[in-house]
């Protein structure tokens, strides 16, 4: 049975993106880059919700344009190939590049028969999304890397829910001696 991990990378404050929705804050050293690249290897399917996918999906297949860091030329080439589910009912009917997929009814549902394929989904970042799954009890794990910045404001890491999640933690970790994993196993 594969499992859904919500992978976000947040400021102490809190926060996934900026109060102008930037995101050049997160410090990508080796070692972090080199988790990343374990946390993606093998059958994990990449998770998206609609404005995560816009960014992604406009920066990874020219990545070598905008970007000459090591990590995003390595990860560029696995992003290309890995597949996809970008959850969105704004995109339905739309065809999508890059080995995607688009789920826009019945999310909890369907994410979950496509996690007991034996698939691992890792939603990266959408606070939106990630609320949704969790108030339907679909999310396995949280992975949060928090990172060494105080952005004062912006797109909260995660909304408000209706109900407690129990967690139990399973691993924390130092990257690069600046940023912080927290790994927490939801609790059923």
């Amino acid at each position: 049975m594969g499992r859904i991990i919500h992978f976000v990378h947040q400021s102490l404050d809190g926060f996934i993106a900026g109060p102008n929705g930037e995101f050049d804050w997160p410090a990508m050293g080796p070692e972090l880059s080199a988790y990343t690249e374990e946390l993606t290897a093998g059958d994990t399917v990449f998770l998206y919700g609609r404005k995560v996918w816009d960014l992604m999906s406009g920066f990874w297949p020219n990545a070598e344009k905008y970007s000459q860091d090591p990590h995003d030329l390595a990860f560029a080439p696995v992003w290309l190939e890995a597949p996809k589910v970008v959850v969105s009912r704004t995109l339905a009917g739309q065809d999508l590049d890059w080995n995607t997929t688009l789920v826009s009814e019945n999310v909890a549902e369907e994410l979950r028969a496509l996690a007991a394929t034996g698939k691992n989904l890792v939603l990266f970042g959408g606070a939106d999304l990630a609320a949704h799954l969790g108030a339907h009890g679909a999310i396995d794990e949280y992975r949060v890397v928090v990172h060494p910045v105080v952005l004062g404001g912006g797109t909260p890491a995660f909304r408000p829910a209706e109900n407690r999640t129990e967690l139990e933690t399973v691993e924390t970790r130092t990257f690069d001696g600046r940023s912080i994993l927290l790994r927490h196993r939801v609790v059923r």
